[in-house]
């Protein structure tokens, strides 16, 4: 321990606020009890050192506000360790070999960031919901295949979610309630879907969602919803078709889908300009775009549907149905053109609507 606190002072991390590895009990803060600033912004710096395990610390872990066990060798880091960091705001104990966290993490009521990337961790503890302060969960370069379920319903707190290169399938259902988040980069994963509810992220600014290939093929329509969305990157994945309701993306000034196969909008429109593609996702959703479907009279539909066939002559009642309405065997179909007076006839109001028996035919 006294050698590795050598090494530590050699290498120039004897900075401001930081105890040095090594210190004993009541050796870490010098100036005692009446320097409460100084125990508030307390920093325990282990980065660095080769570990592979965490030696027992005699010194009080009450008063850490930032632990950093980054780029060692870590397998595990002990459940009673964390425990005891009652005060901890910063967690970073990214670049390890961690295949797992420990559950004691959820005591950490305090803690703001959490860095767990380029570990070997196949999953989060579910006890990481308790961690209700947390602002920032940094979880890339692992083996993740699923976040648990319930994430969003706890983490109202979160801005900042990064699980990038990992093996996931899909975002928790949950993450449509976390609506603090600002950014959300879940790139160079296997997600085919992401998650309903999406327009629920009013503060989302930054989504990241590329590099899923062949998994990812289609957007949902909340996306669009998205009001404070500004940069959006859904590149090399499978989609064809942006969902319309990202015409409604008026502050969306960063956007990349190179690598997909667009036909809608087609890819020359959208590197046009931004502009140009909300213009024609615009014109689809409100039916005025060069593509949009004419509406079709309901005659036409009838026809086509054969409704007028069998014979059909209005104004005449089965003789062999005494039920109300028309008979289909006993109307002649619409041949050549006919007369103004005829149509009118027709209308759907008389034809749908219950028969009355005419004058004339008694």
């Amino acid at each position: 321990m006294r050698d590795m606190a050598e090494r530590r002072s050699r290498h120039g991390h004897g900075h401001a606020n930081v105890v040095p590895f090594g210190a004993g009990a009541g050796g870490g803060l010098q100036h005692g009890e009446h320097d409460q600033e100084k125990v508030k912004e307390k920093k325990l710096d282990m980065s660095g050192l080769s570990m592979d395990t965490i030696p027992h610390l005699t010194m009080s872990l009450g008063h850490i506000t930032t632990l950093d066990l980054s780029n060692n060798n870590l397998e595990s880091i002990p459940e009673s360790m964390i425990a005891r960091l009652l005060k901890v705001v910063v967690l970073d104990v990214r670049s390890n070999q961690l295949k797992s966290l420990p559950n004691s993490i959820g005591c950490l009521s305090k803690l703001r960031v959490l860095n767990v990337s380029g570990n070997l961790l196949q999953s989060l503890p579910a006890t990481i919901e308790e961690c209700r302060a947390l602002e920032e969960l940094n979880a890339n370069f692992n083996q993740l295949t699923r976040l648990p379920d319930t994430l969003g319903f706890e983490l109202h707190s979160l801005r900042r979610l990064s699980v990038n290169s990992n093996k996931l399938t899909s975002l928790p259902f949950s993450t449509s309630h976390m609506t603090a988040l600002r950014a959300l980069d879940a790139r160079l994963n296997c997600i085919r879907a992401l998650p309903e509810g999406l327009e629920n992220l009013v503060n989302l600014e930054v989504l990241n969602v590329s590099q899923n290939f062949h998994f990812l093929r289609e957007l949902p329509y909340g996306l669009g919803l998205l009001t404070s969305l500004r940069e959006l990157d859904i590149s090399y994945n499978s989609i064809s078709v942006l969902p319309d309701s990202m015409g409604c993306l008026a502050k969306l000034n960063k956007f990349s889908a190179v690598g997909n196969p667009l036909v809608c909008p087609p890819m020359d429109i959208v590197e046009q300009s931004l502009d140009a593609m909300r213009t024609y996702l615009s014109s689809r959703m409100n039916g005025t775009g060069v593509n949009a479907k004419k509406k079709k009279g309901w005659l036409p539909r009838m026809v086509k549907y054969n409704t007028f066939s069998a014979r059909m002559t209005p104004g005449r009642k089965s003789a062999h149905d005494n039920s109300e309405g028309f008979s289909m065997s006993d109307y002649h179909s619409l041949n050549g053109s006919a007369s103004p007076g005829f149509l009118s006839m027709l209308s759907p109001r008389r034809l749908f609507s219950p028969r009355r028996d005419s004058p004339k035919h008694h």
